[in-house]
């Protein structure tokens, strides 16, 4: 059997070959800025207020711009330290010539201070950003897998951090998902990458081949510099389907100085940092899904 190195190796063999040099993927970091201007417009968007509502039908808005996508919201409601709220996670399915899905994931809610107006730039306006650019440059050309462009609700914990007041709108979905028999091939999840300071380390609980292949994308791109080889533990939305056996990977940078104060503002983030992080996810698409194909088949 071929090991998980001499695999990986192959796939970024036949990925380099294909073209002969590294792909030239085109990322819009000022599209998606915009983005991130539009949303932190809007203010506090936290999950279960009017705020995240305003927040998610802007998403769906532009997501319906995207030519091939299928949008659907999955209501819900969850058990909280503040009651039962309603939320809603926003699924964009871009149909590709095979049903194997890649999940590309983040959030757009935004955590409850009652202190101060948190607006969350980059906790959780750059990744709701991201993703819809991402939706607009995959969505523009043809597919082999189908990609699922996931937006959860109720990431942030009301009151503090633990396992049921954390993570609403992925628990919520992994579940749904599992029961259906529907699960994902593959995940990357994105988080806080809008940093003018881009220093993004490899999540030790993410699956490790999906990470060896997002950092050797950077590498090819000339990023390296903004894809640390240092370790660190987080906890996020990919949790949950980690728990369920689905390969999944964390990109963030948790170095954030801002993080859950009131000056993760809009000048906290940056056009080029976005486009970074987008480049290095279209660069390494192709490798994720001919390491998908080679080891598993590709069929679940």
């Amino acid at each position: 059997m071929t090991s998980r190195v001499g695999a990986l190796a192959l796939v970024l063999a036949l990925a380099l070959s294909a073209t002969g040099r590294a792909a030239e993927p085109k990322f819009d970091g000022a599209a998606a800025l915009k983005h991130v201007e539009r949303l932190v417009a809007i203010g506090p968007r936290v999950a279960g207020t009017p705020g995240g509502q305003r927040a998610r039908d802007y998403i769906v808005s532009e997501v319906k711009k995207v030519a091939g996508a299928q949008v659907q919201v999955k209501a819900f409601e969850s058990d909280t330290p503040h009651g039962r709220m309603k939320m809603a996670n926003v699924v964009a399915v871009l149909p590709g010539r095979r049903p194997d899905v890649v999940m590309l994931a983040g959030h757009y809610d935004t955590k409850l201070f009652k202190e101060f107006r948190f607006v969350g730039a980059n906790d959780g306006g750059s990744s709701a950003a991201l993703l819809l650019e991402l939706a607009r440059r995959l969505g523009a050309g043809p597919r082999d897998y189908t990609y699922w462009l996931v937006w959860f609700d109720g990431e942030e914990a009301r009151v503090s951090w633990t396992e049921r007041d954390s993570l609403y709108g992925s628990r919520r979905l992994a579940a749904e998902l599992a029961q259906a028999n529907k699960l994902p091939r593959a995940m990357i999840l994105v988080d806080m990458i809008g940093d003018r300071d881009l220093n993004i380390r490899r999540e030790s609980h993410s699956a490790a081949w999906l990470n060896d292949i997002i950092w050797e994308a950077a590498a090819r791109l000339g990023y390296g510099r903004h894809f640390l080889r240092e370790t660190m533990p987080v906890e996020d939305d990919h949790v949950p389907f980690l728990k369920l056996g689905v390969p999944a990977a964390l990109v963030i940078d948790f170095d954030f100085p801002p993080w859950h104060t009131a000056d993760d503002t809009l000048d906290k983030v940056s056009a080029q940092s976005l486009a970074v992080v987008g480049e290095v996810l279209l660069e390494a698409l192709p490798s994720v899904e001919l390491y998908l194909s080679r080891t598993t088949g590709g069929t679940r």
